[in-house]
């Protein structure tokens, strides 16, 4: 609850790498990534969003988990790994939740290569 009530990396990277908007329609959960690369890997990571706790509890934690993280490691973050890490039993539905800041980053992580690979 801590992460809900007073969220880490709250905000939008300025001069962001990639940013991607992922919204959940079941519940109306919304996250906003933004990161920053240097040097293959993470070296910013924030989150803009409303909805449930978990979903914003999610984001905040998963901000502070890949700064730093290579590219590729933050890109193949097991979901099921992830979902336990957060230390919380949760229903089909509420990993949903817990997932929508994840899947925001592998977006956000795939539109910043695919357009590295346009350059």
């Amino acid at each position: 609850m801590d992460h809900y009530r007073n969220p880490h990396n709250y905000g939008i990277v300025q001069n962001a790498a990639s940013k991607i908007i992922e919204y959940n329609p079941v519940c109306g959960d919304t996250i906003q990534i933004t990161i920053r690369v240097e040097n293959g890997k993470i070296s910013d990571a924030k989150f803009i969003g409303r909805g449930c706790s978990i979903s914003q509890a999610s984001a905040s934690i998963l901000t502070d988990m890949v700064k730093g993280m290579p590219l590729e490691e933050a890109k193949n973050i097991d979901e099921d790994k992830y979902i336990k890490s957060l230390g919380i039993t949760l229903g089909p539905s509420r990993e949903k939740c817990a997932l929508l800041a994840v899947n925001a980053l592998k977006k956000c992580i795939k539109d910043y290569q695919k357009g590295e690979e346009s350059k």
